[in-house]
Parts: structure tokens; C-alpha cells; sequence
């Protein structure tokens, strides 16, 4: 027992390890060889997977850009940058100036400013080459394992590593074009700088990750939901065949899969105004357990968007739904009751600087309270699934299968079905804008919108709680919108001289 913790624990660090300040460093550990990881795998699946832990850590690590910015606290923090770039999250306060140049397009105008330039590359690409080595170390990429284990712990792997890719080709590109070059391609260790593919090929590679991976975790019971399963790889590639244009209904097959999976249950009225604060939640399809071991504290999303925790939305640096999409927002709708001002005795619903503090929110309801930060994260929500599924059949002209799904959803966020019943009025695009406008407002703060944004090519106009640019209309190709290759990696690898936009 003392040795296969030992095991373990050296290759749980391998992981922490791998990557130096370099944006890319792909050398292999000389600690402990790919060959000796892939026998340790067959011997005891259980040391690879805490291999696996190792980057699901990662993910929620602060600093993990490799940055000292406060700003630098992993995938959610993109999540919030992503939100803010949209609009549909608006930059209200100016307080310790937290965001303000992100969400006034500064940052992303200056491909020799970190944030999220440098940290959003050097996040996702260690994030690729942690998963390099766990497919390395059990076979490498073509492998079949014998081993069901063997192959949940590979269907981890190849999702994360196309997770990251999908998230990187909608930060460093405008659009979707599959003769575009935009990122190198790394898929085992060790390997030098390489040049930009086309898009194209970068799909390729996430699609054939993700079909691998859905094949292998056929039947996978993952220990929990801060791991991937086949229903969590199956919504990531509804995404990116969504984010394509020409793969409606291949998107729309995947999210109905896991729907109908029955292993989620939709977050009902109470829940979605309930905190969203564990992991355990029905409606969660992927998420982080955050413990006390994480050591967080400001530095994270709860550090940034929790008016209850130790955080900057509790002393100023205000962050809350655009007001323009707040309006809209039905009187009868729960998630009207979400956004407003938690100074107050009494929540204030609908008051400036509309926080979203009655839908993220620590259950003490101390502001300024929670520390250590031990609410957990949620990645993927089943809700997710439903309202992509409307939208796929909606543009493919499947009015009534899209009509379906939709009222699905309305029906946990109203109380009376009168209230929903104009969406049996609806169709065409009429259907579509609604169906938008629906995930937007679900997803606030969740960093889902910037994906819309990008895929259905939306122009958003900010409302007027703004701290910059209150009334300006942006658009999903705006080069504003995108992260720039940062300076350091045009000067590091001799193979990529210029940006993407």
C-alpha cells in the first residue's frame, strides 16, 4: 500500500510538473518513463486516474497562466472573461480595477498584454500536454486498451485534450474557417514547436479525440463528477459540431443522447436561485469538489462573482447582468429574481449593479464572508444539452421539435404554462432569437455566451450599466472579440511569425 501511494504521488506531480514557464515545454519527466506509467496503468488503473486528478486540478489552480495576476485562476476564469467580452456580463464597477481593461477591450487589442493572451495559451496547451503524457503512458494515441479501466482513463484524456483544443480555436479565432491557420497541433510528448494548422485539421483532431474518447467510456463509471464520462464527452463534441454551421443535426443527435440518458435532471426554480454551490447537484454534468485542500480564496470565480465570499464583487468590483438583457427578462420568469443589489437587508431584485448574488452565492449569505473557498465549480449543466438541442433543430427548421425542448426548459422557471404558451406561436428565426435569448439568460455568468456568440454570429449591443462602451454594438468578428497570440509565443517559436486577426 505505502508503494502504490508513492506511485501516486510521483505521478500526480508529473502532471503539476510538466510544464516550465515556457508557453509549450513537451519534455518527458526523467523520473518516471511513459513505459513505466503504461505497465503501472494494467497493474492498478486507480494510479493513472489520480494521474487524471492531477489535471482536473489544474484546472481550478491559481496562478496556473503562470502569471502573479489575481485574474489567473484557470478554466473558469475564462469562462468570466469570455462572459465579459460578450456583453451579456456586464463590467459595472471600477473598484481595484479588477477586468476593466478586458471588459473594455484593451487586453485583447495588445498581444503583449498576459492577460488573456499568454495565460488563456499557456493554460490550455498544459493542460494538452498533461493529457500527452497520460495517452503516452498507456499506449499512445492509436491504442485500443484491453483494459476497460485502461480505456476510461484514455477517454479522459482525449476529451480533455479536445476540450482544450475547442476552447482555444474559439479564443484565437474569429471565426469558424476551415482553411484558417490558427494553432500548432501537439499530440505527444516531447515534440518541438510546431507551425499553425488549418482549422480544419484542428477539428479533425478534437473530433477524432472525442469519438475515441465516447467509444472507450462506453459503459465507464467515473468515480465522480469532477471526472468525464461519456455523456460530458458527448455534450463537448454537441458543441463543437454546433460551433461548425454544417453539423446541426449531429449536434443536436449528441445533446438528445445525454438528455435522454437519464442520468441528469434539469436544475428546477429552486435550484437555479439555490446558490449553485455543490457539486452533488442533479443538474450538474461536470464540475470541481473544491476542499479546503485547494487552498482557495480570491484569487478564483467565487473571488470574482461571489458577493458572499471573500471577493472583489463584494467591495466594488462589480460584475452583473447587462441591464439591455435583464429587461427583457419576464416579470414571472425566476431568473428575474437572480440579478439586483445584495447591499441592501433585503436582496434587492432588478437594483444596480445587478449581481447575480441570488444565483452564485455561499448558503451563509455573509458578505465578504466565505474563506476558504469551498463551493464548488460546475463546468457543464444537462440544461445546457436541452436549450442547444432547441437551438440545433430550430436553424435546421424543425420548429416543433425545437418548440419542445424550449418549453422543457421554461417549464422550471415559470409556475403557470400560460406564461410560456407564446412559444407555440413562434417560428423561423423568430424561434431561433428566442431560443438565444433564453441561453443567454440561463448561462449568465456561466461562459456559455461567448460560444453562442460565436456560433449563431451574433452583434450584441451593451446596455447601459456598462462601465465602457455602454450602448456600442460589438460583433462576434470583431478582432476585439478574440485573444491575440501573445508576443512571447511569436518570439519563442520561430514556426509562428504572425497572429491570427
Amino acid at each position: 500500500m505505502k508503494k502504490t501511494k508513492y506511485i501516486i504521488a510521483i505521478v500526480a506531480s508529473l502532471i503539476l510538473t510538466s510544464c516550465s514557464d515556457d508557453f509549450l515545454d513537451q519534455r518527458p519527466t526523467s523520473f518516471i518513463s511513459n513505459e513505466d506509467l503504461g505497465e503501472t496503468a494494467l497493474i492498478n488503473p486507480e494510479i493513472v486516474e489520480g494521474n487524471l486528478r492531477g489535471i482536473y486540478n489544474q484546472m481550478v489552480t491559481a496562478y496556473i497562466g503562470g502569471t502573479d495576476r489575481q485574474e489567473d485562476f484557470g478554466h473558469k476564469s475564462f469562462d468570466l472573461m469570455s462572459d465579459l467580452l460578450s456583453s451579456d456580463l456586464a463590467q459595472v464597477g471600477a473598484s481595484y480595477n479588477r477586468f476593466v481593461g478586458l471588459a473594455n477591450y484593451i487586453w485583447t487589442e495588445d498581444n503583449t498584454i498576459t492577460l488573456p493572451n499568454y495565460t488563456a495559451w499557456r493554460f490550455y496547451y498544459r493542460i494538452i500536454n498533461s493529457a500527452n503524457l497520460i495517452i503516452a503512458a498507456n499506449g499512445g494515441n492509436d491504442i485500443i486498451p484491453e483494459s476497460d479501466a485502461v480505456k476510461g482513463v484514455v477517454g479522459q484524456a482525449k476529451t480533455i485534450r479536445a476540450f482544450a483544443y475547442f476552447y482555444l480555436s474559439q479564443y484565437y479565432a474569429i471565426k469558424y474557417d476551415p482553411s484558417a491557420e490558427i494553432l500548432p497541433i501537439y499530440i505527444n510528448p516531447g515534440e518541438p514547436g510546431k507551425p499553425k494548422s488549418p482549422m480544419s485539421d484542428v477539428y479533425d483532431q478534437i473530433i477524432n479525440d472525442l469519438e475515441s474518447a465516447i467509444n472507450f467510456m462506453n459503459g465507464y463509471q467515473r468515480p465522480n463528477k469532477a471526472s468525464i464520462n461519456q455523456n460530458v464527452a458527448k455534450g463537448i463534441l454537441a458543441y463543437v459540431y454546433a460551433s461548425m454551421g454544417n453539423k446541426n443535426a449531429e449536434a443536436r443527435q449528441l445533446a438528445d443522447e445525454v438528455i435522454n440518458s437519464g442520468e441528469f435532471t434539469m436544475m428546477d426554480a429552486d435550484e437555479v436561485t439555490g446558490g449553485f454551490t455543490s457539486l452533488s447537484t442533479p443538474g450538474w454534468m461536470w464540475g470541481f469538489d473544491i476542499t479546503v485542500a485547494n487552498d482557495l480564496g480570491l484569487v478564483s470565480w467565487h473571488g470574482f462573482m461571489d458577493y458572499y465570499s471573500y471577493s472583489y464583487q463584494a467591495v466594488g468590483n462589480y460584475r452583473g447582468i447587462d441591464r439591455g438583457l435583464y429587461d427583457r427578462i419576464d416579470d414571472k420568469d425566476i431568473r428575474k429574481t437572480q440579478h439586483g443589489d445584495p447591499r441592501p437587508d433585503v436582496f434587492a431584485v432588478g437594483q444596480a449593479p445587478l449581481i447575480p448574488a441570488q444565483k452564485f452565492y455561499n448558503l451563509n449569505k455573509v458578505a465578504f464572508g466565505q474563506l476558504p473557498i469551498t463551493d464548488d465549480y460546475v463546468y457543464m449543466r444537462v440544461t445546457e444539452m436541452y436549450l442547444l438541442s432547441a437551438e440545433m433543430s430550430a436553424v435546421e427548421g424543425n420548429d416543433a421539435a425545437a418548440r419542445a425542448r424550449l418549453k422543457e426548459v421554461l417549464a422550471n422557471r415559470f409556475s403557470d404554462p400560460a406564461d410560456y404558451a407564446y412559444v407555440d406561436g413562434l417560428s423561423g428565426q423568430a424561434l431561433v432569437d428566442e431560443i438565444v435569448f433564453q441561453t443567454k439568460i440561463e448561462f449568465v455568468g456561466e461562459g456559455k455566451s461567448y460560444l453562442l456568440m460565436k456560433r449563431r454570429k451574433l452583434t450584441n449591443t451593451r446596455g447601459s450599466n456598462h462601465l465602457n462602451r455602454a450602448g456600442e454594438s460589438i460583433s462576434y468578428d470583431d478582432p476585439k472579440v478574440t485573444f491575440a497570440i501573445h508576443q512571447r509565443e511569436l518570439t519563442d517559436n520561430p514556426n509562428i511569425s504572425d497572429g491570427n486577426k
